[in-house]
């Protein structure tokens, strides 16, 4: 049985081309609590990373460290190739933008973004052109005068994105800034926030739970869970070539079937399932398949699947309308213990299938990644992967 092929990861860089090293740095608060786990990465200059996982998961952590506002109980940080605490947090070439904006609310839109530059000694003759400059960028030309509660959530969020790149710093640090908005505008703020980005070519570090931003705006992502770095690639080989099942069920919608190792692939409820093993498997070993939702074909028919290496019979037990796609729930009497989810994009069949319509589904043995199952790991019920 041959192992899939390692995913892409973020290409090496000299050492001098390094914006932000991170080298086996912890922070143990005491009894027991491990937030950051021997955390390790490179940042190249002009790099767009986000570091994403769930509450408590260490990544906020993580990003205070490189701020400067906590130091590690071990490790070392450099930016720019210099000890992070080689200067006070106030004097470090870092723009951040929090959740909590942190605006003044007593000062228009461009006085809080001219403050940075007064508290940095500019040249009080080039502040208000540099200001008008930045809130062109963030698209707020002409609404300078206006004060903060003046503008609109998302307006705002405009405003602290320019206070924070005014003054060209060397690293932008983004703490879960778009949390607060509705889904509309953070997905209007998150391609803004790319656009900007690219725009300026700043070194960027981004921290989030929300996988969508994850995976639209970055150049490179580090999914994180109890402390301890899970994956580190780009977006497209994190979502197709995850490295374990947290990361597999982290991004995207995804069925989860408990086995053993077959020589085929995997053995569950009976039947074997043609699959691809994530590494070398011993016959018989506990494994976890992973197959995400839209790599599932569902029909009236097995004969319509006849291009599928797997084919099952199913029956519809929920039908999910998201507008651009339907999740269908069904169930196998060949996988009792499973619930399967599939994304459906065919607008035109919508209607296709009813709760209770008897279905054949099928998919291919690429499509279906099988993980050595660890002993500590817990059945997975397909409701911890929705999104």
């Amino acid at each position: 049985m041959t192992a899939a092929r390692a995913p892409d990861t973020p290409p090496r860089q000299r050492d001098d081309a390094m914006a932000v090293r991170v080298k086996d740095v912890s922070m143990d608060f005491g009894g027991g609590n491990l937030a950051v786990d021997r955390a390790s990465f490179d940042l190249a200059q002009g790099r767009f990373l986000t570091i994403l996982g769930p509450s408590g998961s260490g990544k906020t952590t993580l990003l205070r460290m490189i701020a400067g506002f906590q130091h590690p109980t071990s490790g070392e940080i450099t930016i720019g190739g210099k000890p992070v605490d080689a200067a006070p947090p106030h004097r470090r070439s870092v723009g951040m933008v929090f959740q909590k904006l942190a605006l003044f609310p007593h000062m228009t839109a461009a006085q809080n973004v001219a403050f940075p530059l007064k508290m940095r000694r500019f040249n009080p003759a080039t502040i208000p052109g540099r200001v008008a400059e930045y809130l062109d960028l963030v698209r707020l030309g002409g609404l300078g005068d206006r004060r903060i509660h003046e503008l609109s959530g998302g307006q705002q969020q405009r405003v602290a994105i320019a206070r924070a790149l005014v003054f060209a710093p060397e690293l932008l640090l983004l703490d879960e800034p778009l949390a607060a908005l509705d889904r509309k505008l953070r997905e209007e703020m998150q391609l803004e926030f790319r656009r900007i980005q690219h725009e300026l070519g700043v070194t960027t570090i981004n921290v989030t739970h929300d996988q969508r931003e994850a995976l639209v705006v970055s150049d490179d992502i580090i999914v994180i869970e109890g402390g301890r770095i899970q994956q580190h690639a780009r977006p497209v080989a994190m979502y197709r070539e995850p490295l374990n099942t947290f990361v597999a069920g982290f991004l995207g919608v995804s069925t989860f079937i408990d086995g053993i190792a077959g020589p085929d692939g995997m053995i569950a409820g009976g039947i074997t399932l043609a699959g691809t093993p994530v590494a070398p498997l011993t016959g018989g070993a506990p494994v976890r398949g992973v197959i995400r939702a839209e790599q599932i074909r569902i029909a009236g028919s097995a004969a319509a699947l006849a291009s599928c290496d797997t084919r099952l019979a199913a029956t519809v037990s929920d039908v999910i309308f998201e507008g651009e796609r339907l999740l269908y729930v069904v169930h196998s009497p060949d996988l009792p213990a499973t619930e399967i989810r599939i994304y459906h994009h065919d607008p035109a069949a919508f209607d296709l299938f009813e709760v209770g319509s008897d279905v054949s589904i099928g998919w291919n043995a690429r499509d279906l990644k099988i993980f050595r199952k660890t002993p500590d790991e817990t059945p997975v019920s397909s409701k911890e992967n929705a999104t």
